[in-house]
């Protein structure tokens, strides 16, 4: 099994890294548009700002290569809003896989805190990436923006609204939330997209 984790200056891609050590896989870092391609299965993870993410993607052609995988992708917080049509973060372009615009949060009550940070339970699970749970499983999220509830949702949460915590169209899966950061749970459905 050859996986390759996306190059692109992210932040938060040695926890990613780690966690797919620890599941008996030794993954590739990589920028390398062959490499991308001949992978068995894609991580496009990260922390960090849209618009300079975007900028990298495009000005090493990155954007065009992850459009053209047809092997499974996975999309981690950043990953997973770089993956939607536009984000209202420096009012970006994005690579438009997923048919959704990705929105900031926009808090009405002094309890609503953004950055959204902590752990939260997922609902409404609708893909093999889920599967082995049969109650609300908390992850840890940690974003300022997020997706909206649209066709492509296949796990919702809420925190100040509903919104979209994992998508999937064809075979880009993408989740807002770190599995890799939230413990057995997050570790089972990384072991879910390696087995698709």
């Amino acid at each position: 099994m050859k996986v390759a984790v996306v190059n692109y200056h992210a932040g938060n891609v040695r926890s990613v890294l780690n966690a797919i050590r620890r599941l008996g896989v030794e993954p590739v870092y990589t920028d390398d548009a062959a490499v991308l391609r001949a992978a068995d299965r894609v991580v496009f993870p990260g922390q960090g700002e849209a618009s300079s993410a975007m900028s990298y993607l495009r000005e090493r052609g990155l954007d065009a290569v992850i459009k053209s995988l047809s092997q499974p992708v996975l999309g981690i917080c950043i990953g997973q809003q770089l993956l939607c049509s536009h984000s209202e973060e420096g009012d970006t372009d994005c690579l438009g896989i997923f048919r959704t615009d990705v929105r900031r949060f926009q808090p009405t009550r002094p309890d609503e805190k953004v950055p959204v940070m902590g752990w939260n339970t997922l609902h409404d699970l609708k893909s093999p990436l889920f599967d082995g749970f049969t109650e609300a499983p908390y992850v840890y999220f940690v974003h300022s923006f997020y997706c909206p509830l649209c066709a492509d949702t296949i796990a919702t949460t809420n925190q100040i609204l509903s919104y979209s915590a994992a998508l999937h169209r064809d075979n880009f899966y993408a989740t807002q939330f770190h599995p890799e950061k939230s413990g057995d749970v997050g570790e089972q459905i990384l072991r879910n997209f390696i087995s698709l």
